[in-house]
């Protein structure tokens, strides 16, 4: 397991990829609309770790509901997993819970599931699975 990225809520992903850039050179090398789980989002690579910019699109969606309830900042930790059923499966046996009961599609054509944060210290955790 290994660290994928890390997730920022943001207002708007061109103002936050433009302040990155600023004082850490940091480019954006992905950019995607996701409609069902109503973001936009926006890799940048930071010096080699990557940086999720995440703007709700829809004032009723779950990141939405996050950016008002706590404001612009971290969002999640994602992990990269070979085998994303198969982690899902053992963090639930070491006392996670999962919010995803599956691996589901995300951003850049990987399957994600998320745990929930009240296990991890208040810290939302994604699990990723490159496509292959």
């Amino acid at each position: 397991m290994r660290l994928d990225h890390v997730g920022l809520a943001v207002r708007s992903v061109e103002a936050s990829a433009k302040t990155f850039a600023a004082f850490s050179g940091a480019r954006v090398v992905h950019r995607e609309e996701l409609p069902r789980e109503r973001v936009r989002v926006a890799f940048l690579d930071a010096g080699g770790v990557l940086l999720e910019l995440l703007e709700p699109t829809a004032e009723d969606g779950p990141l939405a509901r996050f950016l008002a309830a706590r404001g612009e900042g971290l969002h999640h930790l994602a992990f990269e997993v070979p085998d994303l059923a198969r982690a899902l499966a053992e963090a639930t046996s070491a006392g996670q819970r999962p919010i995803d009961d599956r691996p589901r599609l995300g951003a850049r054509g990987r399957l994600i599931a998320f745990l929930h944060p009240e296990a991890s210290h208040g810290v939302l955790v994604e699990l990723v699975q490159r496509a292959s």
